[in-house]
């Protein structure tokens, strides 16, 4: 009996496949294809289509009403405009989405050219409808933002959604009781030593179990990540070990020797690809860039700028003057008695100087030639603000994370500490919004009182126009909310 079960099952998908695959919608029509869909699948209690139109006028009503739940079994659509086709957000809240559904919903969301948001509360995912939603988001062209809330995974995979060529920028993973292994999960889909997501910009792990040991995992993911800008990781019942953690990989902190062993490497293909093209960028140009910046697509641009090296042909004469390029060298020992920092292109001449600033001469020429291939600063192992101290390689930290919400944890005034100091070793970028409150120090420790100083000057949206701190919704704060 199981097996003619199943046997109708795959007749039907296979009876929508060939529906879809021969006679596609010319324009999509949701609450009819939809319905249609379900009919052709057997689904007994079809989930009926709630349509809302998104206007200036009516958006906060509109919002409202979408975020209501419903006893029976609700799709509920934001359109764009009048155009059912310009369907722009596809929410299911409250019930649950079997493998039946999934599949007819793989086939419309699919063929919406305009989606840009997903969003699925209570749904009753498993790790296996999961994986089928992560599939289905890879054919959504537009696509970038999932809000996957109160949906626990035995597995803990969702990680999955974050992969390496995931093209998400949005990603909210609230009250999903996520631990320790998917913490981990989480962490190894930021980044590793040999891959990174590229293109994940905020990331929601609020109302969570992550505790100091999945912080820990998430704190490894950031090392060597430069895509993300927003972590909420409120509610998660993190002490001070996992939010030390943390904090360190914000400001200077060493690599580990695989991470160092992965840069030499990249170091030796560097020089092996930049021998064919001669230098053309001058040094004095080449400290003019900043140290750190979002790598949406670093390793693709660099394959691209490796493999084009016409571009760099169009002003041969330009860089060959020999009058600016002497002044330019003159000039940099100057540069590094005035500045304790060791300027990018300055490092092979200070390191006789200084001992704690140990860099080779080879490492200075192979930077500048990967600097003629890649514009900006994308591959963190190969920063150029990396130093060599104390026998350590010492790389300046993660200055793309710009917020990072702690709220309602266990941090007291020990783990402030660790904050404070990364805060202050930060150089250009780094965080712009730190929030603490509702944490286990007082809110007029001098720890505090300190990081809440410097964030108030970082952070624009934090002061009103008589300078007082905010809070998050813009009132005035001065409780524990740095």
């Amino acid at each position: 009996m199981k097996k003619r079960v199943e046997k109708s099952s795959k007749e039907k998908v296979d009876k929508v496949d060939s529906v879809t695959d021969e006679e596609p919608p010319k324009t999509a029509d949701v609450e009819l294809d939809f319905t249609e869909l379900c009919k052709l699948m057997g689904v007994k209690e079809i989930p009926f289509v709630k349509i809302k139109q998104s206007t200036s006028t009516n958006r906060g009503v509109m919002e409202s009403q979408m975020t209501t739940w419903s006893s029976k079994p609700c799709l509920q659509i934001e359109l764009e405009n009048e155009d059912h086709g310009s369907v722009k957000e596809v929410k299911i809240t409250g019930w649950r989405v079997d493998e039946v559904v999934l599949q007819v919903l793989s086939r419309i969301l699919s063929s919406l050219s305009n989606l840009q948001c997903l969003h699925m509360w209570r749904a009753g995912l498993t790790d296996s409808t999961l994986t089928s939603i992560r599939n289905t988001v890879s054919l959504c062209s537009n696509l970038r933002k999932v809000v996957l809330e109160g949906n626990l995974l035995p597995e803990q995979s969702y990680h999955l959604l974050i992969g390496e060529d995931s093209m998400l920028t949005d990603l909210s993973l609230r009250n999903n009781h996520i631990g320790e292994e998917g913490a981990r999960l989480i962490g190894l889909a930021l980044s590793t030593v040999h891959s990174a997501n590229k293109n994940l910009l905020s990331l929601n792990l609020t109302f969570n179990s992550i505790g100091d040991a999945g912080a820990i995992h998430i704190a490894q993911g950031l090392r060597l990540n430069r895509s993300l800008l927003c972590l909420s990781l409120s509610y998660n019942q993190i002490g001070d070990n996992g939010a030390a953690h943390l904090a360190e990989v914000l400001g200077p902190f060493a690599l580990t020797h695989e991470e160092i062993v992965e840069r030499r490497k990249l170091l030796i293909k560097g020089e092996e690809s930049t021998m064919v093209q001669p230098s053309l960028v001058s040094l004095a140009d080449s400290h003019e860039r900043p140290l750190s910046v979002r790598s949406s697509s670093s390793l693709d641009r660099l394959n691209k700028t490796t493999k084009n090296p016409t571009k760099k042909k169009d002003n041969p004469k330009k860089d060959e003057k020999p009058a600016p390029g002497q002044a330019a060298k003159k000039e940099e020992p100057k540069v590094a008695k005035k500045d304790n920092k060791v300027p990018r292109s300055q490092a092979g001449k200070s390191a006789g100087k200084d001992n704690n600033l140990l860099v080779s001469e080879q490492e200075v020429r192979i930077r500048q030639k990967w600097k003629e291939n890649v514009v900006e600063t994308v591959i963190p192992l190969l920063d150029p603000g990396i130093v060599h101290t104390g026998g350590k390689v010492i790389h300046p930290g993660n200055a793309c994370l710009t917020s990072m919400n702690l709220s309602g944890n266990k941090l007291t005034e020990q783990s402030l500490k660790v904050f404070l100091s990364s805060l202050e070793g930060q150089g250009e970028g780094g965080l712009l919004h730190l929030s603490l409150n509702r944490n286990h120090f007082p809110s007029d420790c001098d720890t505090f009182l300190k990081i809440q100083e410097i964030m108030s000057l970082r952070d624009p949206l934090k002061k009103n126009r008589s300078g007082q701190v905010e809070d998050e919704h813009g009132e005035p704060k001065t409780t524990n909310d740095a």
